[in-house]
């Protein structure tokens, strides 16, 4: 799937080309009322894509469109690209689910779990079950993000240079010592939050590869599935194609270029980020999503086994719990009710109980800059939505996607 130009029927796909049409029609207003730039969204069945539309600008300012080549900033959705390439070791045998980070990270081995009291006068407790890798791949670890204010911990991460990045001179090495000393929001297992515990395993991944996270990314999945355009930062040839980024103006919440932000992807980072700091193409993610919709092979290149691809997209919570009675009810790319959590991946468990459609099984993730993608094992479908505005929580983006796909199927 290299070109994007509608090559199969809807119809004979069984989704009816007029209710498809509803989604440019919906999507379009955002754009015409000046909230969102542009985008671009695809639907693939059965790997055929039945559906893309694109609209609005890639740069408004400069006049220029969206185009099938234009390079988005794809922040979290980082994080299954990063979570397959550490399953790729899973499968050679070089580490287990229940192995403890201390023995990749030994600067891990003696953390401290915050219990109670302030910033300034904290209280801490030993930690009772040691961190294992399925706690970093569910974000069950304990660790958090900077920008999550929730918790004294979250100002701990702050304050060590954690809010809407990293310390610019440190390797990932670095980044990690410096997670480990700081305390765990939760004992490892007990509860779920959005964290930077996919960053820990791109660290790993490095540890256990000899190479560093990105080198091993274009080696083991990006070269051989075609995806030739991303990368932890846009090439100096490429700039020309790189989206602006924008932010909802604070005072009618139009959107609102933001280059400052932005600019971080023209240049090549210290440390590669397992859970964010990708650029790509729709092309590109593509191939990625249709490759684990097909079982972890496309185009006759096997990145995956069928059954790691479905081990990574079942709930690894206990008990089958969801992300509301297990979770910290804070910011996340993903609902909580009736949604569960994989590897790395949020999970349907029940759409009803989610208020929208879906299918029990379907899973994906999304990005800052309200970019996301969904695999639907049971449809057979792929949908995505590359974008660029910042944060993802400004418009229901995702949802009403999902519904408005989901009401164009009719077989």
């Amino acid at each position: 799937m290299s070109n994007l130009e509608v090559s199969a029927d809807p119809t004979a796909l069984g989704l009816d080309p007029q209710r498809l049409d509803r989604i440019q029609t919906h999507f379009a207003k955002y754009v015409d009322e000046g909230k969102l730039p542009g985008y671009h969204i695809t639907v693939s069945r059965a790997g055929q894509l039945a559906y893309s539309t694109k609209y609005g600008h890639a740069d408004v300012e400069n006049g220029k469109p969206i185009a099938d080549d234009t390079i988005y900033r794809i922040y979290s959705m980082t994080k299954p690209i990063c979570a397959v390439a550490a399953m790729i070791l899973w499968e050679e045998g070089l580490f287990e689910m229940h192995d403890q980070v201390k023995w990749f990270i030994p600067s891990f081995a003696n953390q401290k779990v915050f219990r109670s009291g302030t910033l300034t006068a904290p209280r801490f407790e030993p930690v009772t079950e040691p961190m294992e890798m399925w706690h970093l791949f569910t974000h069950t670890a304990g660790l958090t993000y900077g920008f999550v204010y929730s918790n004294p911990v979250d100002q701990m991460y702050r304050n060590a240079g954690f809010e809407w990045g990293v310390p610019r001179d440190a390797s990932l090495g670095d980044i990690c010592d410096m997670l480990a000393d700081l305390p765990l929001m939760f004992q490892p297992g007990t509860e779920w939050a959005y964290s930077m515990s996919i960053d820990v395993i791109g660290r790993v991944v490095e540890v256990l590869s000899g190479m560093s996270l990105g080198e091993f990314m274009k080696k083991r999945i990006f070269d051989p599935l075609g995806m030739t355009d991303t990368a932890f930062h846009c090439e100096a040839d490429k700039a020309d194609r790189l989206a602006a980024l924008y932010i909802p103006n604070p005072a009618d919440k139009k959107r609102l270029r933001n280059d400052a932000a932005g600019a971080g992807a023209l240049h090549a980072p210290k440390a590669h980020l397992g859970g964010g700091g990708l650029v790509s193409t729709t092309s590109d993610y593509l191939k990625f999503a249709e490759m684990l919709r097909n079982g972890g092979e496309l185009n006759g290149t096997r990145i995956l086994s069928p059954r790691t691809v479905q081990f990574m997209a079942s709930n690894h919570l206990p008990n089958n719990a969801d992300l509301t009675a297990f979770g910290r009810p804070l910011f996340a790319e993903t609902a909580f009710d009736g949604v569960g959590f994989g590897l790395s991946m949020s999970v349907t468990i029940d759409p009803v109980k989610a208020k929208v459609p879906g299918s029990a099984g379907d899973y994906g993730w999304g990005g800052a800059a309200s970019t996301n993608f969904t695999v639907d094992p049971k449809e057979d479908l792929v949908y995505m939505i590359m974008t660029q505005l910042m944060p993802s929580s400004t418009w229901p983006l995702r949802p009403q996607l999902k519904q408005l796909v989901h009401q164009a199927l009719v077989d």
